[in-house]
């Protein structure tokens, strides 16, 4: 009996695994990345900092070849991340009531022969500030940037699943600028050949 419950139970998680493949559904925290980023190299502006390692846990979890640097493989480059406040309100002694944190992370993607691109992704957040309670708000600042760090590495992952697009455009562009070449050179008018007749004049002096 216990052999007929198990075999059931694996019959119908079979077919539920199945009913969502044929139906497209992706789970969450999963992306469709283009095989141009099926194999690359990782490199940053801070190679030990949390959003570098963040980033290269998520790029192995969805089976990206993580190489060494070269010019045959795609790169993706960290090129920093910065964390900014604004006040949104005060209390009625014009102490900080409300503040808005704002995080943002900038990458570029080098595909060989397919382009460069640059990328930023933003995050906000809305903190209620505190002042009876100092040690505590500072703590809690820290636990929001950490938070809005692992949003944005899903936000870049998110896009790397968009790089085919841009690539395409890239390449259209350069079709359209190649054919424009070809194009202006066909245009250009053929200068005629320039006989140059050179006579050798002979000078007699009278003796």
């Amino acid at each position: 009996m216990n052999l007929f419950k198990t075999m059931l139970r694996s019959l119908l998680v079979a077919m539920v695994c199945l009913t969502i493949a044929s139906c497209g559904f992706a789970l969450r925290g999963s992306y469709n990345l283009p095989d141009e980023v099926d194999k690359v190299s990782l490199t940053s502006f801070d190679p030990y900092g949390e959003l570098t390692r963040q980033m290269r846990n998520a790029l192995r979890q969805h089976k990206v070849d993580l190489v060494s640097p070269s010019k045959e493989v795609a790169n993706i480059h960290l090129l920093g991340e910065s964390n900014s406040e604004q006040t949104l309100s005060l209390y009625q002694n014009s102490r900080v009531a409300e503040k808005e944190f704002r995080y943002v992370a900038r990458y570029r993607v080098t595909v060989p022969d397919k382009g460069s691109y640059t990328y930023n992704t933003t995050l906000s957040r809305n903190f209620l500030d505190n002042p009876l309670t100092a040690l505590a708000k500072s703590v809690e600042e820290d636990k929001l940037v950490a938070e809005m760090r692992t949003e944005a590495t899903r936000q870049i992952m998110r896009q790397l699943s968009q790089l085919k697009g841009d690539i395409a455009e890239f390449e259209r562009q350069q079709a359209e600028q190649a054919a424009m070449e070809t194009l202006e050179q066909d245009e250009t008018p053929t200068k005629p050949d320039v006989i140059i007749e050179t006579r050798q004049t002979e000078t007699n002096t009278a003796q």
